[in-house]
């Protein structure tokens, strides 16, 4: 991925053990709403999240070895994470998610569209594991994701090549 024109100053690099702060960083920012209305103290909400955060990262590291793990940068500042798998018959968005204040910007429509321009010359189908409630299942509509298994409390969703709904 290189960053869409739009957004030239944002590049990538791997992961790197050191960056585990910011990841749990990006990946509480992503519970904060969920997590409001619970009656837990501070102490209560950051020790579930890091369990939390644990256990997701290890599960990628584990069942997604091979794929992509990038810190998607700005202007070399950190701001979110991108999961990438690249497979014989799909392109897997393992995970997205960005700093809240870096959301609603244009930035991960960006990358989205960078993603279909690929499964575009390559032929192959995008797919994204959604939760039910993420207020992203909008985005991923727009850009014409459409749910193919309910699989609980998420979706797997599907943009297939040779239409133009993510492309514009």
């Amino acid at each position: 991925m290189n960053g869409s024109p739009r957004e030239s100053a944002i590049r990538f690099r791997p992961i790197r053990p050191e960056d585990e702060a910011f990841l749990y960083k990006v990946y509480a920012s992503t519970r904060e709403e969920e997590l409001a209305p619970l009656e837990w103290d501070a102490a209560q909400k950051e020790a579930f999240l890091r369990m939390q955060f644990l256990a997701q990262h290890r599960h990628y590291q584990t069942y997604y070895a091979n794929d992509e793990f990038l810190v998607i940068l700005q202007e070399e500042q950190p701001i979110g994470r991108i999961y990438i798998g690249r497979w014989e018959n799909e392109i897997r968005l393992i995970d997205i998610a960005l700093l809240p204040e870096f959301r609603g910007r244009g930035i991960g429509t960006g990358l989205l569209r960078d993603l279909l321009r690929e499964g575009e010359e390559t032929g192959k189908p995008v797919r994204i594991h959604v939760e039910k409630f993420n207020p992203a299942l909008r985005l991923y509509q727009r850009l014409g994701f459409i749910k193919v298994e309910d699989q609980g409390v998420y979706d797997l969703m599907e943009w297939k090549p040779g239409g133009t709904g993510g492309l514009r």
